[in-house]
């Protein structure tokens, strides 16, 4: 018989999908990252391929080459021998001719609780291209309501750097 996966840690699943939840800590970045429909379609391939979580150095496995419903990855977060293993689960793919990117939420043992979406979105009326990171979360752990604040920042900056991996080169 096999083994059932592991529940997510929170109700609010798929809901980046739409209207974030009430009672979370909501974020969201949106920035142009250039324009023209190559571009669109090579960031899209490059977030489904966790080439993200690669550029920035968090990315430690995942069960898929790339993102599909129901792929467990995990991201690691630290410096040396000092960091925290986030387990996560692929929710949805998002896939529209205008929105490419997936979502994953969070599994027992990540420090956070919440959905974080990862997408990439193409404007046919001025042809440029916007990197997206969109999450809601709240604290999983003792350490992570103590230092909120700090987690939030570093939220932010890890978000940033995920689209500026998007960038042409």
């Amino acid at each position: 018989m096999p083994l059932q996966p592991a529940p997510f840690t929170y109700p609010d699943v798929g809901a980046t999908a739409g209207e974030f939840p009430a009672g979370y800590h909501h974020f969201r970045l949106r920035l142009r990252i250039g324009s023209g429909r190559a571009l669109f379609d090579q960031a899209a391939e490059q977030i489904l391929a966790y080439r993200i979580q690669h550029g920035t150095g968090v990315f430690q496995h995942a069960t898929t080459p790339t993102a599909q419903p129901g792929t467990e990855l995990t991201v690691r977060l630290g410096l040396g021998p000092i960091g925290v293993t986030a387990p996560c689960r692929v929710v949805y793919i998002l896939d529209t001719p205008t929105r490419r990117g997936f979502a994953y939420g969070t599994l027992p043992g990540h420090p956070l609780r919440g959905e974080e979406l990862f997408a990439v979105e193409y404007d046919p009326a001025d042809d440029s291209v916007h990197g997206i990171i969109a999450a809601f979360s709240n604290p999983g752990t003792w350490y992570t309501r103590l230092g909120a604040p700090i987690v939030r920042l570093i939220q932010r900056w890890f978000a940033r750097r995920y689209i500026e991996t998007l960038r042409p080169r």
